[in-house]
């Protein structure tokens, strides 16, 4: 197993169905929960640990994904209100180095809550057809927004299992 992708890299499943769909939201409203799990009772030490040899540590995974769930829900509102926006990258290893990185995870944690909180609406207020909508990723070129909602239900998974994954290696 790559340590990098304990679950396996994204791959967009090929038949999407609106059963399919919705079990995609309810993966992406289950994140906040699945991921304050993994790091239940875990000490500052082990929050510093990276979850692999050359990778963040516990503590950056838990505010990173905060970070880039909050720019999926813009991208989201984005793709629903505008045609065919441009989407804005980021530089994901410089904002897991910024100081808020350093914070206790609580903060986050609680972010994350909220924004899953306003995503999960959005999400469940969606038309059939608005899965279809476009957007353009500099690096990625024109996605929809099925793509966004199949990316995210496997970013939550794949980072909580970066922490479940190295709990189980270290015995905690």
């Amino acid at each position: 197993m790559d340590p990098r992708y304990p679950i396996g890299q994204f791959k967009l499943p090929a038949g999407v169905t609106p059963e399919r769909r919705a079990q995609a939201i309810d993966e992406i409203a289950s994140a906040p929960a699945k991921l304050r799990d993994a790091v239940k009772g875990l000490d500052d030490k082990q929050l510093d640990t990276p979850y692999r040899e050359g990778g963040w540590t516990v503590r950056q995974v838990i505010h990173h994904v905060p970070d880039s769930h909050m720019n999926a829900y813009i991208r989201l509102r984005l793709a629903l209100t505008e045609d065919k926006p441009m989407i804005k990258p980021y530089d994901e290893s410089l904002w897991a180095n910024l100081a808020d990185a350093k914070l206790p995870i609580d903060v986050s944690q609680t972010l994350l809550d909220c924004v899953h909180k306003r995503w999960d609406v959005v999400w469940r207020a969606m038309k059939p057809e608005d899965f279809a909508r476009a957007l353009i990723h500099p690096e990625h070129g024109e996605r929809n927004v099925d793509w966004l909602l199949f990316l995210y239900e496997w970013h939550g998974k794949h980072h909580a299992a970066h922490v479940t994954e190295l709990r189980k290696q270290k015995g905690w």
